[in-house]
């Protein structure tokens, strides 16, 4: 799962996405409301926590352009101003949740974790296909009585590929979700996690393969 961190106070921002990261999530973190309006505007967040005080565009018109452009991501906006007319104003703009600051973390990962399951995340720690079983906190894999660790980008693609196993997922989203929206990793970087994840499959003994669809995606199939 990826986050999205809009807060302009950065060491509150380094907070955030390290109480974030500790529970596994993948975290983006940007400072003004325009970047935040742009990186949200990608598709590739599952979950935007959203300061309303931002430098260039408050969080209340990002959180309204957002749904304009029809991005539906969760919204949890935090704020200082806890009155009833702002918290109003924040759910009309678009949020699905509003936190006032301070806060701790437990309250945060909670509210993480309903808006994930309202956003009908797969809540089992167990990932499945065929004769594949993925858990999503150790980043095991096993097939019958053989299991195998994997990496946590192995981990992270896998989740992905399991999630949609019959659909073709583009290199261009495994980039984005798995190394970064900024991140400078090209088709070599995914063909070679591809390859480690094959050897994986083999060394637990699975009948799925990874398939490769020429300039689209790959897709787990059962072998023939």
């Amino acid at each position: 799962m990826r986050i999205l961190v809009v807060e302009d106070e950065k060491r509150l921002a380094m907070a955030l996405s390290q109480i974030l990261k500790e529970k596994s999530y993948m975290v983006d973190a940007v400072y003004d409301g325009a970047d935040g309006l742009d990186y949200g505007s990608s598709g590739i967040y599952d979950l935007i926590v959203l300061d309303v005080m931002l430098p260039k565009m408050d969080g209340f018109e990002v959180a309204r352009q957002l749904r304009a452009a029809k991005v539906n991501t969760p919204i949890l906006m935090l704020t200082a101003r806890d009155t009833v007319p702002d918290k109003v104003a924040g759910l009309d703009c678009g949020a699905d949740d509003y936190m006032t600051k301070p806060f701790s973390p437990e309250e945060l990962l909670a509210r993480v974790r309903a808006l994930s399951r309202r956003q009908g995340e797969v809540v089992s720690d167990e990932l499945t296909f065929e004769d594949l079983s993925l858990s999503a906190s150790s980043s095991m894999l096993r097939c019958g009585e053989r299991e195998v660790q994997l990496n946590y980008k192995e981990s992270e693609i896998l989740k992905l590929l399991l999630a949609r196993p019959a659909l073709l997922l583009p290199k261009e989203e495994i980039i984005t979700k798995v190394w970064g929206y900024d991140s400078d990793a090209g088709d070599g970087n995914v063909e070679a996690y591809m390859s480690f994840l094959r050897k994986k499959l083999a060394f637990v003994g699975s009948g799925v393969a990874i398939t490769a669809v020429k300039k689209q995606g790959y897709r787990l199939e059962k072998r023939a």
